[in-house]
């Protein structure tokens, strides 16, 4: 989402929203929703109301439900019910509503991380192959690699976020580094390093924290897990390698070079994008929220015209010079309940609310991209957007986080053991994650 919802919701992997000031309207808190607004049905003689579980944003969720119930023809209504703003928060939830076989659960704004978790669980209806190929031809490869589960599609993708590397044209021009190419990590410390500048990155312990670890690895040639689908007590864990340590070295480098800013080890998404803002940092890695969050604070007078007209944006640093970068994947995809009375139905929305011209308005109007190829060619994404070609781009190249239905053993305990950044070390940060995630796993060890 990126987690990020990007995470329009602050999942960390996803993004966030365009407006994250503006309170998300005609959305239901779940807490309220009443027995009667959950039900399956609309009554005997109205058309059955669905159900979407969505997670916070700008307005547009609802906005497109409301749009595609009135293409359905009257077929049904669509009910939008709030989910938390976090991402962990949201899953818990939704696992403990589904695991009571909720059947008021018709449509899920799922986060990626948590999809093969639902999947494994059978919390999630089959997506059959002709709405999988249809939902799926022209869409982003990290997008369909995020929605996929043991081979098959099991849910549908929404939109997709990435991460960019954001720099002042300003200070790259002076550090004499030619944006127009890939840039390293090592690279970007140095620049900033000489320039008495910092490096915004996240190294919180959250969610985050995992996002750059896992962006680090893959960058370097490796992953987390190098077999995701095998039972938890024979999960083999890629951190102790050269990819790993790699991975940990940046880390350290950017410590060591003191260029990591200040409050790195509290410092989420948030904090990145108003150290850049400020001018304390010269370079920072973050989902594309960063621009409109810029846009709005030149129209509040809270930034002149010419620090935004200094934004620069390119690929995602790379580990390895010569070695393409693996960028951060989050976002939401759309999953159907496994208990929902009206899955036909249900369908026919998810096919709705993730056309091409729908990923579209959703970009402009909550800044949450697109998973279809072609909305990155309507006038107003390019207008709203001028990153989206590397944005576009920067998805085509995106690694997921580790696909496992143990995922949250995972991230957790990676982010028990690369926290703080200021401890990382190649030698031991490796091995501790190891044992760690593989201890609790095999069920010897707590988080």
């Amino acid at each position: 989402m990126g987690p990020g919802t990007r995470a329009s919701h602050r999942s960390h992997g996803a993004g966030r929203s365009r407006h994250p000031s503006r309170a998300p309207f005609t959305l239901l808190a779940v807490g309220a929703l009443s027995a009667g607004v959950l039900t399956a049905c609309g009554g005997d003689s109205g058309p059955p109301t669905l159900t979407w579980y969505i997670n916070p944003d700008s307005g547009g969720q609802a906005a497109l439900a409301k749009k595609c119930a009135a293409a359905s023809g009257g077929q049904y209504k669509i009910e939008t019910a709030l989910l938390p703003r976090d991402a962990g928060s949201q899953r818990e939830q939704l696992v403990r509503r589904l695991a009571a076989k909720d059947s008021s659960i018709d449509l899920i704004s799922l986060d990626p991380p948590f999809i093969p978790e639902f999947a494994e669980a059978g919390f999630l209806a089959t997506i059959p192959d002709d709405v999988a190929k249809a939902t799926t031809e022209g869409v982003v490869q990290s997008a369909i690699d995020g929605a996929t589960w043991n081979g098959k599609i099991v849910a549908i993708p929404f939109w997709a976020n990435t991460q960019l590397l954001w720099y002042k044209k300003s200070a790259a021009e002076k550090a004499g580094l030619d944006m127009s190419q890939p840039v390293t990590w090592d690279q970007l410390v140095q620049a900033a390093k000489q320039a008495k500048s910092s490096l915004a990155v996240q190294g919180t312990r959250a969610e985050s924290l995992t996002v750059w670890v896992n962006a680090l690895v893959t960058s370097a040639g490796g992953k987390i897990l190098e077999n995701p689908e095998a039972p938890p007590d024979e999960v083999k864990l890629g951190l102790e390698t050269p990819a790993g340590e790699a991975a940990a070295k940046v880390v350290q480098n950017i410590v060591d070079q003191g260029v990591g800013g200040p409050g790195l080890s509290n410092r989420n998404e948030d904090a990145s994008a108003t150290l850049f803002e400020s001018g304390v940092s010269d370079y920072m890695v973050n989902w594309p929220f960063v621009w409109p969050r810029a846009q709005g604070k030149v129209e509040a007078g809270a930034m002149t015209q010419a620090q935004l007209d200094d934004y620069g944006w390119a690929l995602y640093p790379e580990v390895t010079q010569g070695e393409k970068s693996r960028p951060p994947y989050g976002g939401i995809n759309l999953g159907v309940g496994a208990f929902s009375k009206n899955k036909r139905l249900v369908l026919e929305a998810a096919q709705c609310i993730t056309t091409t011209e729908n990923q579209a308005y959703y970009f402009v109007t909550n800044g949450n991209p697109a998973a279809k190829i072609d909305a990155y060619k309507d006038p107003e994404v390019v207008k709203n957007f001028p990153q989206a070609p590397v944005i576009r781009e920067s998805l085509e190249n995106a690694a997921p986080r580790p696909q496992t239905p143990y995922y949250n053993e995972v991230s957790v305990g990676i982010q028990r053991t690369w926290s703080p950044p200021e401890a990382v070390a190649p030698a031991t940060t490796p091995q501790k994650s190891t044992a760690l995630i593989e201890g609790v796993l095999k069920k010897e060890r707590l988080l």
